[in-house]
């Protein structure tokens, strides 16, 4: 389904990934020690979410001809312990019915459902 690589070496906490073939960097904020090269690792889990929520709600908008202008995703993660995302959605171009509807849709999106549901992680040595 999905496959990537993330590589770290001396550069502090900067980390190479290479994820479907595009290539990106995370790091650590400067306030962590690290040199705030690319997005924090919660930071890129919040894009991930992001996205296939700003993706799926466009899709089904397109399946359905609806007249979508923008879908705005605004995420937030809190808690120390137990964490919780609040996520906010701006549309723009639909009336009332239409922008519930996508809010139902955004709860079943595939990573909404990989996030609510949690997900088994193998680790082994190479």
């Amino acid at each position: 389904m999905a496959h990537g690589t993330a590589r770290i070496g001396r550069d502090r906490y900067r980390t190479d990934i290479d994820v479907g073939g595009h290539a990106l960097i995370a790091d650590e904020p400067e306030t962590l020690g690290g040199g705030a090269a690319g997005p924090a690792p919660y930071d890129l889990l919040l894009a991930s979410l992001g996205a296939c929520t700003a993706i799926t709600l466009r899709l089904y908008a397109d399946r359905k001809q609806w007249p979508l202008e923008s879908v705005e995703v605004a995420l937030r993660l809190s808690g120390k312990e137990e964490k919780r995302i609040e996520r906010v959605l701006s549309i723009v171009g639909l009336d009332a019915e239409q922008q519930a509807r996508l809010a139902e849709i955004a709860e079943r999106t595939p990573v909404t459902l990989t996030l609510k549901g949690g997900i088994g992680i193998e680790t082994r040595l190479g």
